[in-house]
């Protein structure tokens, strides 16, 4: 497959910047967005394998100009062939202490960018593969983070919404939703009893963001040309199920027993 130019939110650290470099190790160039300039240009700066310089634009995406980022990375390097909408926000508030902006600034950064970056991207009328990272917690509530739970169940619907109304333009959107991935992000911190009771799961251990990475890159690829409207859960297998839990009783009963 030739050099594409691949566009990341959230570039700047954790999943997004690991979804960067997996994309310029192969040679693509990237534009990465995030609102944190310092640490963007240094993520940028960080990237090699390109076909060109990776580029920085610095945003925040709880604003209404979209459709400007996406105008502004065609100016840089071309029209974007890739969208990875990996900027998101997990502040961690309770229902009863919660304020309308705090909830509609987690609904503008996780659901409606993504949405509306697709949109621009779809506008520019060619085929284009988009990516947007999901969540364990779009199927799972827990306490303070019910904005946040939301918000990846709505970002779900709305990567299947986007596949079928834009598939007539070859642009095929999907979604990846990690278990819990170690980022170790200053975004969205975590304490280590957090991590250790969302991380439990099938494998035995948290997630890396390479992983992570390594399934965008297969659903922006030639070998996932027939996925759209998929969600991929990279979650060591923390959907499936849990093994943490006994066996709810060793033997069965008399009636269990019975013939019928």
């Amino acid at each position: 497959m030739s050099p594409r130019h691949v566009l990341v939110t959230g570039a700047a650290g954790g999943i997004g910047l690991a979804v960067a470099e997996a994309f310029a190790a192969r040679g693509d160039t990237v534009t990465g967005v995030d609102a944190r300039g310092v640490e963007l240009d240094a993520a940028m700066a960080g990237l090699a394998g390109g076909r060109g310089t990776p580029h920085a634009l610095v945003a925040d995406l709880s604003d209404d100009h979209c459709g400007e980022i996406v105008e502004a990375a065609r100016r840089l390097a071309g029209p974007v062939d890739v969208l990875v909408n990996a900027a998101g926000i997990y502040p961690a508030t309770r229902l009863d202490d919660m304020t309308a902006a705090q909830w509609d600034r987690v609904q503008h950064v996780n659901v409606r960018a993504p949405v509306l970056l697709t949109v621009a991207v779809a506008r520019a009328g060619r085929p284009a593969a988009v990516i947007n990272i999901s969540s364990g917690a779009a199927t799972r509530a827990r306490p303070g983070a019910a904005h946040y739970c939301s918000s990846k169940a709505a970002l779900e619907m709305a990567t299947k919404a986007c596949a079928v109304e834009f598939a007539d333009r070859g642009i095929r959107v999907n979604a990846v939703a990690p278990g819990f991935v170690e980022v170790d992000s200053p975004v969205n911190p975590v304490t280590d009893e957090y991590a250790a009771a969302v991380s439990v799961n099938p494998t035995g251990r948290p997630g890396r963001p390479d992983e992570i990475a390594a399934a965008v890159v297969w659903l922006a690829g030639a070998e996932a040309g027939f996925v759209t409207g998929a969600v991929l859960r990279v979650d060591g297998g923390a959907s499936a199920g849990t093994s943490a839990l006994p066996v709810h009783f060793p033997s069965s009963t008399a009636l269990q027993r019975a013939e019928a």
